[in-house]
């Protein structure tokens, strides 16, 4: 199993507008340098978020993007659900109807299992834990 690069990089867009949090909007060109993604990349990813609800955007020369809610209040699960769907890892565990075993089949019992503590372990994760992650990592020992 794999998340895809479209939560994976969203994450980092959302960590990143985060860290900006009460400072004004943020461009994307700025995020895309700072964060090695491109622009490009970026703007297919800002729209889905922003139609959530995380994120709202500033138009005008000083515009740009800023979270929708603090970042104690926006969740891992949040953002890639928005951007990959529900975090299940067999299509069965969402749509039983897919697979004609799914009533009687043992396996797909642990494919949920995993799916929801997956799901439960990123939605306990917020932006502003993963902020006071990264102060910890880029001042070690303090």
């Amino acid at each position: 199993m794999k998340l895809s690069t479209k939560g994976r990089y969203g994450t980092r867009l959302m960590l990143d507008l985060a860290t900006y949090y009460g400072k004004g909007p943020v461009a994307l060109k700025d995020i895309a340098k700072r964060q090695e993604i491109s622009e490009k990349y970026l703007w297919q990813l800002i729209s889905p978020l922003k139609i959530a609800g995380l994120v709202n955007s500033t138009r005008g020369p000083s515009g740009g993007y800023t979270l929708a809610k603090k970042p104690s209040e926006i969740t891992l699960n949040d953002i890639v659900s928005v951007l990959d769907g529900p975090l299940c890892i067999v299509d069965c565990v969402k749509d039983p109807s897919l697979c004609k075993r799914s009533a009687n089949c043992v396996t797909r019992e642990v494919w949920s299992e995993t799916s929801e503590e997956l799901s439960k372990v990123l939605a306990s994760k917020t932006l502003e834990d993963m902020i006071r992650k990264q102060k910890n990592k880029d001042s070690p020992g303090t």
